[in-house]
């Protein structure tokens, strides 16, 4: 806790403004609810990640439906797919997730959704709603595809990264109203630091690659991303 307060008075020292602490098991989740209850700029998500997914029983998910309802948790997630180490089973993955999504329509909230070389799968699951694709690393058809089913785009540090030319190029073609920016903290920092633990204070990084992309002034870009923030969940943000 007290790391992450370091890490938020550090994103702030960079003008960083509105942050979601997003739970990914039990454990964690009340977690990321106190932080929230301690800082006004900061909103909390809570779900079972997919690699965490077979610990979500019956029990769990009844904690975790209790704590959504806290006026500070303003999505559910981190919830989706990852069909790259497959902690739990991909059928567990996916009940848990759909599970999840009930109870997001449920409560009127946003998803944040994790997706690894399961884009089928997940496209078969998102018809709609709304909600967050987070770290996107899928085509500009797939962003298209989700946004006309009412959902946001987030890009994490790897659009900075050397061989990400053509997730670059669908962040270039997205609508601006669309796209959010993120960091995935502790991992995913941006170029140039890439090596190292990320926190939010680097988000500025992904802020000034979609300026240049875009051909506008960072403060637009700012500007843009916040509102797409807000929108997305449902918060205003302190100027």
């Amino acid at each position: 806790m007290a790391d992450a307060e370091t890490a938020l008075e550090r994103a702030r020292e960079q003008d960083v403004r509105g942050f979601i602490v997003p739970g990914t098991k039990l454990e964690d989740a009340p977690q990321a609810l106190e932080i929230a209850k301690n800082n006004d700029d900061v909103w909390a998500a809570v779900g079972f990640h997919p690699h965490e997914a077979k610990d979500c029983d019956d029990a769990a998910f009844a904690t975790i439906e209790e704590l959504a309802k806290s006026d500070r948790v303003v999505a559910i997630g981190e919830i989706g797919l990852d069909y790259h180490y497959m902690h739990s089973p991909r059928e567990t993955q996916i009940a848990v997730f759909e599970r999840h999504i009930d109870l997001a329509k449920r409560l009127d909230l946003p998803v944040i959704v994790h997706n690894r070389e399961s884009i089928d799968d997940m496209l078969q699951i998102l018809k709609g709603g709304k909600g967050i694709l987070h770290s996107f690393t899928e085509s500009y058809d797939t962003a298209k595809t989700l946004m006309d089913r009412g959902y946001f785009i987030s890009f994490s540090g790897i659009v900075t990264f050397r061989m990400a030319e053509s997730l670059r190029d669908c962040a270039r073609r997205l609508p601006h109203d669309r796209v959010l920016i993120e960091t995935d903290t502790p991992y995913l920092a941006p170029v140039p630091f890439r090596g190292r633990d990320n926190e939010p204070a680097y988000v500025i990084k992904i802020a000034e690659l979609l300026a240049s992309l875009w051909g506008e002034p960072l403060e637009r870009v700012a500007e843009e991303t916040t509102a797409n923030f807000e929108r997305a969940f449902g918060v205003r943000v302190a100027q």
